[in-house]
């Protein structure tokens, strides 16, 4: 394995800074120095090259030692106590060959990590507990964000020093600007200047939730390797991220000696688990900053954090209590109108004023209604259909729609922030903001990130940091949290609203069709019976005219009173079929009792008169089928209908035969009836049973509603049937009930 290959990579220059892994950057700073042990044995596997500086002894030497070498058995035996609980948070003060250092110790993967600082001795034993007293007190009584942001500057310059103190607010793009600033008089102000999102690239800012407080005590340090590189214990390079003395990214480096600085600490400030900003401190010489120290200002970045996400959350109450009264009598004029444009557009309260916006548009299934400051309806047309109908998520923002789509830049002054909320696929809603002309002041030039540095024959970062102007247009004003709150909240409601409108038309609609299928089926009912009388009298008419005159017509013509015949017999056939569907039809709770389903099958059997009907088929009955569950007439009915198919079409086969059992079908105890007749085609399974539906061929008797019963009862008995068939090789049908109390 090519281990040298997950090293720290020796080429980094800005084409590549953005990728560069500064958690495993291999080197460590030189105001203290690391040990790495085997947590199980506590020998050292790795140790720090300024290890002869600190120790007395070089850092080859500990390799393979056990600790107890460097600290003895009492203090080893001390620390092995407190890994023992995993009690590794707070710093022990230990002594090595004389020398009093504070140690740190954290795990890093299976890796235990030990940092070593010389420790400091503190002349007021009340320096650090004064200091956070004075934090607390400072920081509560800020009232806004913009005092508790020159507060907070004010703070950390008096306690820790440094020559430049700025508060460092990132903005959604990850741009910073300075918020807050104490500076040394003769110092320039960088106060207001703003600094692109490249000048903290994102792997930085994702180790500041990792580690929230970092110093560079000198630009000018020699970095300290750490031996070996690789750790033994996983073979891969030692990740750094919560290590205080971690090394510096050498493009970092030239950055900070560009701007003149000697020395850094820079505190995370995290709201809400996000990045909020920065609290960074310049000096212009070397500074060290020790533990104590570094720790009361992560607690002033903690106190810090927490009153800025307590003032954001106070803003984003007050501002949704305004906007909430909004969204509720928006709810309401939705609930008393029928129409969304005329509830959401014409009410006392308009969609528009649940926002700051200067216009709005309403989309609903091809039409648009305006309202305020919107630009023509083809541009909206197009914004629709090219940019918003293609975009996955159903609620979006943008305060720069003409980067994102570039012909919207014709109507900046209209449309420069957009928030759209997708109801459905053909309704929108959507709140548009006009760009807002803005002097923006960078630290500077943004463009001019860095230039080609021809003595180190790579790039570098930019020299000049002097305040650099320009006039940004096409971007709106943000949209803030509590907007995007009550319209994600609005859109829910909306919804709602719709789909129990929707239910109680689904509901409507139901209740006429079950009354126009109820109609539907007395009509039926009745026809039928009122066709009996005059088929009755064709019938007899045909009768005597066979009796009376047969004999005197010719062969053609007693061909045509037969077929008349037949006919007057299929439409008794017919009428009987709908009456029995109707019937069926018709019928409330069903009667239930337990069935043998061998006396249905024998009396259909009987019926029908199968042996003298039937007498070339081979007929098989399972023995032993268990009973059925449900209506008496019905199951006949279903079993009768299922068994005379099997019976006709498997007649014409030269040795036609037909089962009937029950089998186990998806852990379902299921009955079937199997022939090896003409068959069905696949295409026709959905449609056979539907009633008049007939693909038997013109060789084959039938109405086209028997397997529309047989379907009928089955779902009156909630129950379910399908169909197994090839074409020309046989046919099975699967069925089952399962009528519980009936219904």
């Amino acid at each position: 394995m090519a281990l040298t290959s997950r090293k720290y990579p020796e080429k980094i220059d800005l084409d590549n800074c953005a990728k560069e892994p500064i958690h495993i950057i291999g080197k460590t700073q030189e105001y203290g120095v690391i040990l790495v042990c085997d947590p199980l044995s506590l020998k050292i596997t790795q140790a720090g090259a300024n290890s002869l500086e600190y120790f007395s002894i070089a850092g080859n030497e500990l390799l393979d030692e056990p600790l107890a070498r460097l600290l003895g058995e009492e203090q080893v035996s001390f620390f092995k106590d407190k890994l023992a609980v995993k009690d590794t948070a707070l710093p022990l003060q230990v002594k090595v060959n004389g020398k009093d250092f504070l140690l740190l110790a954290h795990f890093s993967g299976i890796n235990l990590v030990l940092e070593f600082e010389p420790l400091e001795e503190v002349s007021d034993s009340f320096f650090f507990q004064k200091h956070l007293t004075r934090i607390l007190n400072k920081l509560q009584a800020s009232g806004s964000i913009a005092e508790l942001c020159r507060s907070a500057a004010l703070l950390t310059q008096q306690i820790f020093g440094y020559d430049r103190v700025m508060i460092y607010k990132f903005d959604e793009e990850w741009n910073g600007e300075v918020v807050a600033e104490r500076k040394a008089p003769e110092m320039e102000s960088w106060l207001g200047l703003k600094y692109p999102a490249t000048d903290i690239p994102p792997q930085s800012r994702a180790l500041f939730l990792k580690n929230r407080v970092r110093m560079i005590a000198d630009v000018h340090y020699t970095p300290q390797a750490i031996l070996p590189e690789i750790s033994p214990l996983t073979e891969k390079p030692l990740d750094l991220s919560h290590l205080d003395l971690r090394a510096v990214s050498p493009i970092h480096i030239e950055y900070l000696i560009n701007m003149e600085v000697g020395a850094s600490m820079t505190s995370a400030i995290v709201v809400g688990g996000k990045l909020w900003g920065l609290i960074a401190c310049h000096h212009r010489t070397a500074k060290f900053i020790s533990y104590y120290q570094r720790e009361s200002a992560r607690f002033l970045a903690e106190m810090f954090s927490t009153k800025i996400a307590l003032q954001e959350s106070n803003n984003f109450i007050k501002n949704t209590e305004v906007s909430e009264k909004i969204r509720n009598q928006l709810v309401e004029q939705i609930r008393e109108r029928n129409g969304l444009f005329e509830a959401l557009a014409e009410g006392p309260v308009k969609f528009t004023d649940l926002i700051s916006c200067s216009g709005g548009a309403l989309y609903f299934q091809g039409e648009w209604k305006f309202c305020g400051s919107v630009p023509e309806k083809e541009k909206m047309d197009s914004l629709l259909q090219n940019f918003l109908a293609r975009k996955e998520e159903n609620l979006f923002f943008t305060r720069k729609l003409s980067e994102l789509f570039p012909e919207a830049d014709s109507y900046k002054k209209k449309i420069s922030g957009l928030l759209s909320l997708r109801l459905a696929e053909d309704k929108y809603i959507l709140w548009l903001r006009p760009e807002e002309v803005e002097n923006v002041n960078w630290g500077g030039d943004p463009a001019n990130k860095a230039f080609y540095d021809e003595e180190k024959k790579r790039l570098s970062p930019r020299k000049s940091f002097s305040k650099w102007s320009e006039q940004v247009t096409g971007v709106s004003k943000a949209f803030k949290d509590y907007d995007i709150s009550v319209v994600k909240t609005l859109g829910e409601n909306i919804s709602h609203i719709l789909l129990a409108r929707q239910r109680h038309e689904i509901e409507a609609l139901n209740e006429k069709l079950l009354e126009a299928n109820k109609e539907l089926e007395l009509f039926s009912y009745g026809l039928s019976h009122d066709l009996r009388a005059p088929i009755r009298g064709l019938e007899g008419y045909l009768q005597i005219l066979t009796e009376d005159y047969g004999h005197s017509l010719d062969e053609d013509g007693q061909k045509l009173l037969k077929m008349g015949s037949d006919l007057i017999q299929k439409t008794h056939s017919l009428i009987d079929d709908i009456l029995s569907y109707s019937r069926i039809s018709q019928l409330g709770a069903l009667q239930l009792q337990e069935i043998p389903v061998k006396d249905l099958i024998n009396e259909f059997l009987e019926m029908i008169n199968v042996r003298a009907n039937y007498p070339h088929t081979r007929l098989m009955v399972q023995e032993d089928l268990p009973a059925m569950k449900g209506d008496r007439r019905m199951l006949l009915q279903l079993w009768s209908n299922l068994i005379s198919n099997a019976l006709k079409y498997s007649a014409q086969k030269e040795n036609p035969e037909v089962q009937i059992g029950m089998t186990i079908k998806n852990g379902e105890q299921v009955y079937f009836i199997s022939d090896n007749g003409i068959g069905i085609d696949e295409k026709d399974f959905g449609q056979i049973f539907e009633s008049f539906t007939r693909v038997a061929g013109k060789d084959f008797k039938g109405s086209g509603i028997g397997l529309a019963i047989v379907k009928k009862i089955i779902d009156k008995h909630r129950g379910e049937i399908w169909v197994e068939s090839a074409g020309n090789e046989g046919t099975t049908f699967y069925f089952y009930t399962n009528p519980g109390e009936g219904k």
